[in-house]
Order: structure tokens, then C-alpha cells, then sequence
């Protein structure tokens, strides 16, 4: 809000709209009676980015904040969840909701600048890449998301034996953002992000599902544990396809020889990387998925002893007194006499 209202004073308006605003375009014109549609800004990165990146981040604390009131809490209410599932949904509910926006605005940017069709672009005049606006704006809400959480650690009141797992992949996010802004490797970068998010929606959607769910193994999970493994493997392959393509074909003569060596070897480490952990958490899981089927009592059927038929031993009449004598004598005579009838 200081910010919005600095932009509506004269005096201060310099100064808010250097975090509000996009800057360093190199192309452009307004539209005018001569040209009523103008020329479409073409933008380029640069020093004034930083500004943009912690205004964008005040955004995402706003948006990270309704996410959590409107939708989660709600949700972790309806469910009762305990302490550890409750993290681990507020988790993977905002990186569902930001890798989905990620996945659509950068689908959307991707087809509006043609690099599906024409992959040579990716390439070609580097590094004169200027960036449309949503492009540009697309890559300072990347960066701002990932600024934004180490806050909200503190906001969200997270344990603080699970900030250093969340600050390295913050930093590490970040990081990738950052290299590939500063080093005009956006149109590539762009592609690998999208990407990587597709992977990471799916695999988070597999986690709420056994969050909410519980560990049930009925057509649901397996379903969609199967689609995670092979969009998880599909993705890291085109990666890998993609950077080679790119840093090792494209840019040859184009960039240095350290330049492209150094971005292809961090991209094939962290593809490897992430591969390895995927393989290792998979083989965890089956050992101890088998471990708890062998755990697990046979049921054995308890047969039902059977009962012991307990013979009568006839008592003979002489045994007994005279009175139970005449009376047995007579119950006879009545059923004879019932039989004759």
C-alpha cells in the first residue's frame, strides 16, 4: 500500500514506480494517431529487476496468506489432520497452486514467442535476447515466489527443524532463476522451468492425495503413483535433450566455452541429481511396503471346538423309590396311549 500510494503522488511516484513498474525496455512505442497500436516493448534484464523482485515478493506474502485462510485451513479443519500431514499440506497446497500458475503462464509465453515451433530460437542471436512483458514479468514473480518464502517461515510458524531443508530449496531455486536471468539464458531457461514444474505438479497432486487420502493402495494411488514416476522420468529426459541441444549445438561460437560448459554441467548434475533421489526414495518405499506385508499376522480360522455330546445312562426303575416308579409307570402308559391314538 505505501507503495501505491508513493505512485499516485508526483513527488514520489519516480521512486514507487521503480518497484512497481518493468524497466531497461529497448524497444517500444505508445500508441499514437500515426501508429494507433504501437509497437510491442521489448524489455532486457537489468540492475532496476532487483526493486520489481521485492515489491513481487510483498505480493506473494499477500497471496500466500488468502491461499492459506480461504482454502488450507478449511480444508485442514474438514480433514483433522495431525501435526506433521497439516505441514506437509500447507507445503505442497502453495507449490501446487504456484507450479499450476508457473506451468500455464509459461506455456502461455512459450507458445505466444514460438519456441515449441521453432526451436532454433532458443539460440539464435544470442545474447541479444530481449524478453516481452509478461516474459519479463513471468521471471521477476519466479524470482520474487522464492524470496518470499524465507519469511514465511517465520509467518507461518514452521518448526525450525524444517527450515534448513526448506531455505536449501529456496536458495537453490532461486539460484537457477537468478544465473539464468543475469546470463540471458531465459528463452531455454523458460522451457526448463515449465518443465520442471509440470514434473513438480503432478508429484505434489500425488502427495496431497496421500495426505488426505491416507495410505490407502486402492486404483487411485497406483494410478496416479504411475503417472508420477513416468512424467518424473519423461521430464528429466527432455531436460537433459533440451540443454544439450541448446548449450552444446546451439550457442557453439555464440557464447564462451566456459560459459556453456559450466551452465550444461549444472543443469546434467542437477537432473542426475534429482534422478538418484527419485530411484532411492522409490526402492525405500517398496522395502518398506514388503517390510510391513511381512509383519503383518496371517489371519488363521479358529475352528470352533465341537461340543461333546453327553450320553443319558437309562436309569433303571428299580432304583428308584415307589413313588418315581408309579409315576414313571404312568407317563408311559399316557404316551402308549397317545402313540395308539
Amino acid at each position: 500500500m505505501v507503495f501505491l500510494v508513493g505512485l499516485m503522488v508526483q513527488s514520489t511516484s519516480p521512486v514507487a514506480s521503480l518497484f512497481i513498474s518493468l524497466h531497461h525496455n529497448v524497444s517500444g512505442v505508445e500508441p499514437t494517431r500515426d501508429v494507433p497500436k504501437g509497437e510491442p516493448f521489448l524489455y532486457e534484464a537489468g540492475w532496476k529487476d532487483a526493486c520489481a523482485v521485492f515489491f513481487y515478493s510483498l505480493v506473494c506474502i499477500v497471496m500466500h496468506a488468502i491461499l492459506q485462510e480461504y482454502f488450507l485451513d478449511k480444508i485442514s479443519k474438514k480433514f483433522h489432520l495431525s501435526k506433521s500431514r497439516l505441514s506437509a499440506l500447507n507445503e505442497s497446497g502453495q507449490l501446487v497452486v504456484f507450479h499450476l500458475v508457473t506451468l500455464l503462464w509459461g506455456g502461455d509465453a512459450i507458445l505466444r514467442e514460438g519456441f515449441i515451433f521453432n526451436i532454433s530460437r532458443l539460440w539464435d542471436g544470442y545474447p541479444i535476447h530481449p524478453m516481452s512483458f509478461l516474459l519479463k514479468l513471468w521471471w521477476i514473480v519466479q524470482a520474487a515466489y522464492w524470496l518470499h518464502t524465507i519469511p514465511e517461515l517465520y509467518f507461518q510458524r514452521i518448526k525450525k527443524d524444517e527450515w534448513a531443508a526448506r531455505i536449501r530449496h529456496a536458495a537453490a531455486a532461486f539460484a537457477f532463476v537468478a544465473i539464468a536471468y543475469g546470463f540471458k539464458f531465459q528463452r531455454v531457461g523458460v522451457c526448463l522451468m515449465v518443465l520442471h514444474s509440470l514434473a513438480e505438479f503432478i508429484a505434489h497432486c500425488y502427495r496431497l492425495n496421500t495426505i488426505l487420502r491416507g495410505e490407502r493402495e486402492d486404483y487411485l494411488d497406483k494410478f496416479l503413483s504411475l503417472v508420477n514416476g513416468a512424467v518424473f522420468v519423461t521430464v528429466r529426459l527432455c531436460s537433459l535433450v533440451l540443454g544439450v541441444l541448446t548449450f552444446y549445438y546451439g550457442m557453439a561460437g555464440a557464447a564462451l566455452v566456459i560459459l556453456r560448459v559450466a551452465a550444461l554441467s549444472v543443469l546434467v548434475s542437477f537432473q542426475v541429481f534429482l534422478m538418484f533421489n527419485f530411484i532411492t526414495e522409490a526402492i525405500k518405499q517398496r522395502q518398506e511396503a514388503r517390510q510391513l506385508a511381512l509383519n503383518k499376522p496371517k489371519k488363521e480360522k479358529k475352528e470352533k471346538p465341537k461340543k461333546e455330546k453327553v450320553k443319558k445312562i437309562p436309569v433303571d426303575d428299580s432304583d428308584l423309590p415307589e413313588v418315581d416308579q408309579n409315576t414313571n409307570k404312568a407317563l408311559r402308559q399316557r404316551q402308549a396311549a397317545v402313540k395308539a391314538k
